[in-house]
């Protein structure tokens, strides 16, 4: 039995009288076997020593912490963090010469440094490249999915979004995915606005063209 985002569900109604008889030392053939009289047929019934019972979970989204205690103490917790050897694995680790497993790995080692571990990039994202190693679907992978990620993150803190795809570094513009250009604050508004402390000295724009480009993508590590 498999239930996806665990936390998110309302568990009386997902587990019902189950969320006793679950418990280990509660089920069928145990010393302490607990059963329940099934509402339609009346009939008596205990859950199987056997049964297994999988509950996913997103350890970034924080309805975790408001889990119940009851349902923790019935499952173990097993953490899986993105793995980038799992792209290596199944041959999605490469476009052409650029490694995208060593790419993966360099951005979450900045989002762990910037954000923390619990919002690195997952590594479903780019298993697609096993049937497609092409530069059209590493743009759809990036463009639908990692940077609006980045943009969730980071509430659209660009600079620290170019600090994530090694745009900082990148000496070519053509190649940068997020694009800077100095604001001049006399050019957009009338007057003086000089007093005005939390206008932005920089605008960000998304470089399209980047998506494209093969190298965009090396100069990330």
């Amino acid at each position: 039995m498999c239930i996806d985002e665990i936390n998110r569900g309302n568990i009386s109604k997902i587990l019902g009288e189950l969320i006793t008889l679950i418990e280990d030392t509660k089920r069928e053939s145990m010393d302490e076997q607990v059963a329940a009289v099934l509402p339609y047929s009346g009939e008596s019934f205990s859950v199987p020593s056997n049964v297994y019972i999988l509950g996913t979970m997103n350890t970034a989204d924080r309805s975790i912490a408001l889990m119940d205690t009851a349902l923790r103490r019935r499952f173990q917790f097993v953490e899986m963090m993105p793995d980038a050897d799992v792209l290596r694995d199944i041959g999605a680790d490469k476009v052409d010469d650029l490694d995208v497993a060593a790419m993966l790995e360099k951005i979450n080692e900045r989002i762990t440094f910037l954000y923390d571990r619990e919002h690195t990039i997952g590594h479903a994202f780019f298993t697609k490249l096993a049937k497609a190693p092409t530069i059209e679907t590493l743009k759809v992978i990036f463009e639908k999915s990692v940077i609006p990620l980045l943009q969730e993150y980071f509430y659209e803190d660009y600079q620290k979004i170019q600090l994530v795809l090694g745009d900082n570094g990148k000496t070519d513009p053509s190649i940068k995915f997020i694009l800077d250009e100095e604001v001049k604050v006399k050019n957009i508004f009338k007057g003086n606005a000089d007093d005005v402390i939390d206008l932005p000295d920089k605008k960000y724009t998304i470089n399209t063209e980047a998506f494209e480009n093969l190298e965009s993508y090396k100069q990330i590590i």
